[in-house]
């Protein structure tokens, strides 16, 4: 019987705490030592590697030490790009580790006829067949999916899993309930495995013609958010699959790094004096010793301004009674002397997509390429270029200047499947 591990959204470099950024490295550790020791025969990574397409070398270094012990073991690592470390311009890590034989990247096709035929690359030592869609920054990705030859990949015999990092309409979590997603009818039917990337809750779901739909959910979190499900509950890891002609066995292993403490307070009806002395007195209650710690603070303020409240020294009270780290969480928190301005949804590429839609039916424009959805998701593709950190060693003119070069490349998009 073989077995393989699916893996997504593992963030390496989201975290800029160090607290944060050790523990993070720690679930992928944990991670590769769990499939090492279980003897998995691949790894399918659906999406995320990495936080971004060019990440801190320190990072990078980490990573491929566990990647080359995994390739010492002959256990293949398969992967999709995700929303994050993917790039339309240039080149990303992942690309680079592929080049030096470390992983290998199984989303292959081209565009016929204004329809995109997929290539299943095949496992030589399960003869599983993989095929899958890389994700895309603000689901730019949607648009393959609606080309997708289905009917090519249905009709192919064996063991089939579609790898894909895109959110679905009928599982889409809460949070998600304002982001792009795409039906499931898009994906081909009756493939043995169904293996989810990018959204950051753990989901398993049968639907008529689409059995074992698994989204991992995030390795260990790679924002607010995230941390804040961890310390309600929300159980971290992957998932090992045993298979012969059919799935034998879908097990989710528990990924599990750090304790979680989550407090929310709510200071409704109280000026910021009253409020401080309540958050105060409330914190210095709880048992935060070698655990991450969100607090979730909420209510108006019936008197002065929230920036009253000394909320630092309150973070930094928690650090020294032992806290790993902290979040104060104020989303929910507001004064009447001041307006808060926010924009709606938590999700950030929902908040920057609906920003960027809102906006661009203010500018007058000659030229189609910059209109309509066009001209969003080429701003969505500009965003993701100028997002790119500096690299390791290069100058700010040379940042500058690949900004510059990446801009101008960006307005003549290159398809990922050229025809």
């Amino acid at each position: 019987m073989a077995k393989f591990a699916h893996i997504s959204d593992i963030h390496l470099g989201a975290n800029s705490d160090p607290v944060l950024s050790r523990l993070e490295m720690e679930a992928f550790n944990k991670t590769i030592d769990t499939c090492l020791e279980e003897n998995v025969d691949f790894i399918l990574i659906c999406g995320d590697l990495f936080h971004v397409s060019t990440p801190d070398l320190e990072i990078v270094d980490k990573a491929v030490q566990r990647l080359k012990q995994l390739q010492d073991k002959e256990i293949p690592v398969y992967v999709i790009y995700g929303s994050h470390d993917y790039t339309p311009n240039g080149i990303s890590i992942v690309d680079i580790i592929e080049r030096a034989g470390l992983i290998k990247k199984i989303v292959s096709g081209k565009i016929v006829d204004e329809q995109l035929k997929l290539n299943f690359f095949t496992d030589q030592k399960t003869n599983a067949k993989i095929v899958g869609i890389s994700g895309r920054k603000g689901g730019l990705d949607k648009e393959y999916y609606e080309i997708l030859d289905r009917e090519k990949l249905e009709k192919e015999s064996g063991f089939k899993i579609f790898a894909f990092h895109a959110c679905l309409d009928e599982l889409k979590p809460a949070y998600l309930s304002k982001a792009e997603s795409c039906p499931v009818s898009v994906l081909p039917k009756g493939f043995d495995y169904y293996a989810g990337g990018h959204v950051h809750e753990r989901l398993e779901n049968d639907l008529p013609d689409y059995e074992h739909i698994i989204f991992p959910g995030a390795l260990f979190g790679s924002q607010t958010r995230d941390h804040e499900a961890s310390s309600k509950g929300e159980k971290r890891g992957f998932y090992i699959v045993s298979f012969g002609d059919t799935i034998n066995e879908i097990k989710f292993v528990p990924v599990k790094v750090c304790e979680y403490l989550f407090k929310e307070l709510d200071v409704e009806d109280r000026n910021s004096q009253q409020a401080e002395k309540l958050l105060t007195d409330e914190l210095e209650s709880i048992d935060v010793l070698d655990k991450v710690v969100t607090i979730k603070i909420k209510g108006e303020l019936s008197g002065g301004k929230t920036s009253d409240i000394n909320f630092s020294k309150m973070q930094q009270s928690l650090v020294t009674k032992g806290a790993l780290t902290v979040y104060l969480n104020r989303y929910g928190l507001k004064s009447k002397e001041y307006a808060m301005i926010k924009a709606a949804g938590e999700d950030a590429s929902t908040i920057e997509r609906k920003l960027l839609q809102e906006n661009l039916g203010t500018i007058k424009v000659s030229q189609d390429l910059l209109k309509g959805d066009k001209g969003l998701r080429l701003a969505l593709e500009l965003l993701n270029v100028l997002r790119e950190p500096v690299k390791s060693g290069e100058s700010k003119q040379d940042y500058a200047e690949r900004m510059k070069e990446q801009g101008i490349r960006t307005f003549q998009l290159k398809e990922v499947f050229s025809s």
